[in-house]
């Protein structure tokens, strides 16, 4: 027997709402008489709720008008500046906070590199990064809107629960109400990748594309996987671990439960631990214990044989994990984001060499140009979905 679900008159009223700000947000300007015939929706309906949007500083007038059928339109724009939110990418080794507002316009941030903290220390400089971030002057007189975290690993987002970050030794972590004893701001944690991922939608490469999947290569590699704009979670909340994925038989049978398969042959840290294992072979020089994935790149580049080896089993197994993906999902774009992505010229042809012929059809695939900003980008989206009871319809065929 199915259940059927009714949607109530305040359901129905918060559906249209959040079709009608998508729509000025995407098509600014645009009329009210345009934005009624757009979604199928009477006009004094869209009158009353754009009303609404207006008083609370969503939309505002163009300051321009159109003329159809001799009658002039006044027109209507998302106005970005309204509130602020503070995003922070919450990396394994590397942290990043800006203050924007909702257009993605960078008012404010703190990059903090190579931060090698763990545990309590790592909650720490978080909380005196978004200090820093709430004192700016840059944003002085701002509404903030709330403040979003992306954490690295498996997160549940709806209790901000960090399941399991292996980098920052956090398990599970209860991130969000900690951050609430100290933040009187609407507060959302939820994993780095899929933050990223409705960055990308939001303000990326292609914000038409309905179907995306944001991999993002650097300490470890994961993936945000958005299905018909929406965003993929999974059962478990764990889609797109793609770092867990099993390179072939040969990692059948093994233990991957702090780092993954792919990950660990595949990421940074998987490209240095094996670029320090060659080296050690023939150097003793204490420098390569230091060594990162972007020398071994450089290396490459400069045509040192060890390197190459080492870029080329990597490029390998990346086009496998992009060639699944593709054949699974069929996306219109893939895009790659992440430390590694900054070596994109010496992956995306390769990559896309390897798995030509191979699979029906070659996926588009590109280099991120949010780079550090994508989750910040995608914390501006998700703290305006939680904030705003924000509805994504999609009518079946």
């Amino acid at each position: 027997m199915v259940n059927s679900i009714s949607i109530t008159a305040s359901a129905m009223r918060a559906i249209n709402r959040s079709s009608i700000l998508e729509i000025i947000r995407r098509e600014s300007p645009i009329s009210r008489t345009a934005i009624a015939e757009r979604l199928d929706v009477s006009l004094p309906t869209v009158m009353r709720i754009v009303d609404e949007l207006v008083e609370e500083g969503f939309v505002r007038p163009h300051g321009t008008t159109q003329w159809s059928g001799g009658r002039r339109r006044a027109l209507l724009e998302f106005n970005a500046s309204a509130f602020v939110v503070i995003g922070i990418d919450m990396g394994g080794t590397k942290i990043y906070g800006a203050i924007s507002d909702l257009g993605g316009n960078v008012i404010d941030e703190v990059n903090i590199g190579h931060h090698a903290t763990q545990g309590e220390e790592s909650f720490e400089t978080l909380t005196t990064l978004i200090d820093t971030l709430l004192a700016s002057p840059k944003a002085e007189g701002q509404r903030v809107r709330g403040i979003g975290v992306g954490a690295p690993g498996i997160t549940l987002h709806k209790r901000g629960i960090v399941k399991w970050a292996y980098t920052l030794k956090w398990k599970d972590f209860p991130l969000k109400s900690r951050l609430a004893e100290r933040y009187d701001l609407p507060i959302i944690v939820d994993n780095d990748v899929n933050l990223a991922a409705l960055g990308e939608l939001w303000f990326g490469e292609d914000q038409n594309a309905r179907n995306m999947i944001l991999i993002t290569l650097g300490t470890g590699i994961g993936a945000g996987i958005i299905i018909d704009g929406m965003l993929y979670r999974g059962s478990n909340e764990a889609s797109g671990e793609i770092g867990n994925m099993l390179t072939g038989r040969e990692s059948l049978g093994k233990d991957y439960r702090d780092f993954g398969a792919l990950e660990s042959v595949a990421s940074g840290t998987g490209i240095s631990e094996r670029a320090r294992q060659i080296l050690k072979e023939h150097t003793d020089h204490p420098g390569v214990d230091y060594l990162l994935a972007e020398k071994v790149f450089d290396c490459a580049r400069q045509g040192q044989d060890w390197a190459w080896s080492i870029i080329n089993d990597t490029i390998d197994h990346l086009a496998v994990a992009i060639a699944n993906l593709a054949t699974t999902f069929d996306p219109d774009l893939i895009v790659l984001g992440g430390g590694l992505s900054h070596s994109a010229d010496m992956l995306i042809e390769p990559i896309l060499a390897r798995i030509n012929g191979s699979i029906p059809s070659l996926p588009r695939l590109v280099v991120s140009k949010l780079g550090l900003k994508a989750v910040a980008m995608g914390a501006i989206v998700n703290v305006l979905h939680n904030t705003d009871n924000y509805y994504v319809v999609h009518k079946l065929s």
